[in-house]
């Protein structure tokens, strides 16, 4: 069981306590993954990566933007005003 966030964590394990609990379950359901490569504090800007059939999916930006972004911006509004991905590998568990 994970712990619940507390003021002792960093911001990025907090990021990605957030990404583990509201995203991930979501991108799962379609064969993708997500990770978080990066936060800027100073910048307020987060990197992910996607990966598996998120990978070159065409919603993928609709993802990131309409789902990740939004989340993020929901829990962390003072913290967060911008994200970025980079594509991992892609896999399609469709076809596997």
């Amino acid at each position: 069981m994970k712990k619940l966030m507390n003021k002792d964590q960093s911001i990025e394990d907090k990021i990605i306590e957030t990404i583990d609990k509201y995203i991930t379950p979501s991108i799962a359901l379609h064969g993708g993954k997500i990770e978080l490569l990066s936060y800027d504090k100073e910048d307020q800007h987060v990197h992910v990566k996607l990966s598996g059939s998120c990978a070159g999916c065409s919603s993928s930006i609709y993802t990131l933007k309409m789902g990740v972004e939004q989340t993020l911006q929901h829990y962390f509004p003072k913290d967060i005003k911008s994200i970025s991905h980079e594509e991992g590998e892609v896999t399609n568990p469709y076809y596997t």
